[in-house]
């Protein structure tokens, strides 16, 4: 499904940051104090890793990646072609080859270039899907639990973001939901950041349809509008799961 405006469908809308981050100022230190507070800095650092300009914290890493297949999928969280590239695709595979591949799940929509605000085709109910999906995987990484946890809410998108609806598909893949709700309403806006930073990688991957899996950062299937297109090696479970081994042993 591609990112335009439909005028049989929803029009666009605007989620924005509540709050505008603002550099904090550090007084001087004593000598003692400052060598103290750098050590333990530096450790700091050593566990961690940088944090983006929205104030974003990107965790390390539970297992080693560099020698993972990078699988990269692109959708919009009220699009049917999510919810059958999620549920026919892209689940089976992780099922068979999940401890080889390094998951990562973006979304599709429109920065704005004049303030934080993010645009959705499928108006702020999508915006708010994506969010709470970003969420999810920022506060368990692990595809396992957020992968399943997106594809529950795909199987009945049109219910986004009711709250008894989001309550069970987290309580089904062990989802805290105070804790994602906690991460969407932050007043820092780090829920929207995160959807920011997320359609702005979509875009500088060049990618504008949902459904779209990329897989050691080239496109190898899209679904859009009901069909697999531009799926070289086919579209079948049996044959992306042949292409992860292929590209896992070759690294």
């Amino acid at each position: 499904m591609t990112p335009e405006k439909d005028n049989n469908n929803h029009n666009m809308a605007q989620v924005n940051a509540p709050v505008s981050l603002r550099r904090k100022r550090w007084s001087a230190l004593s000598p003692g104090l400052g060598l103290i507070l750098l050590v333990c800095f530096l450790w700091y650092l050593s566990s961690t890793t940088a944090t983006s300009r929205h104030g974003i914290s990107h965790r390390a890493p539970v297992e080693d990646v560099n020698h993972k297949v990078p699988m990269e999928v692109h959708i919009m969280s009220k699009c049917p072609d999510a919810r059958d590239c999620l549920r026919d695709l892209v689940l089976p595979t992780m099922e068979r080859v999940g401890d080889k591949v390094s998951f990562r799940l973006s979304f599709i929509g429109t920065a704005s270039d004049k303030d934080d605000s993010v645009e959705c085709k499928h108006g702020p109910t999508e915006c708010l899907g994506d969010m709470i999906e970003l969420c999810a995987a920022d506060l368990y990484p692990d595809p396992k639990i957020y992968l399943g946890f997106a594809n529950c809410l795909s199987r009945e998108y049109a219910r986004i973001p009711e709250r008894d609806f989001i309550e069970d598909c987290a309580a089904e893949h062990g989802v805290d939901f105070r804790r994602l709700n906690d991460c969407v309403s932050r007043d820092d806006g780090y829920g929207v950041a995160l959807l920011r930073e997320s359609v702005e990688r979509t875009k500088a991957a060049g990618v504008t349809r949902s459904c779209t899996i990329r897989l050691d950062e080239k496109i190898r299937c899209v679904l859009d509008g009901g069909e697999w297109k531009d799926c070289e090696g086919g579209y079948r479970v049996d044959e992306l799961v042949h292409d992860v081994e292929t590209l896992y042993h070759s690294f």
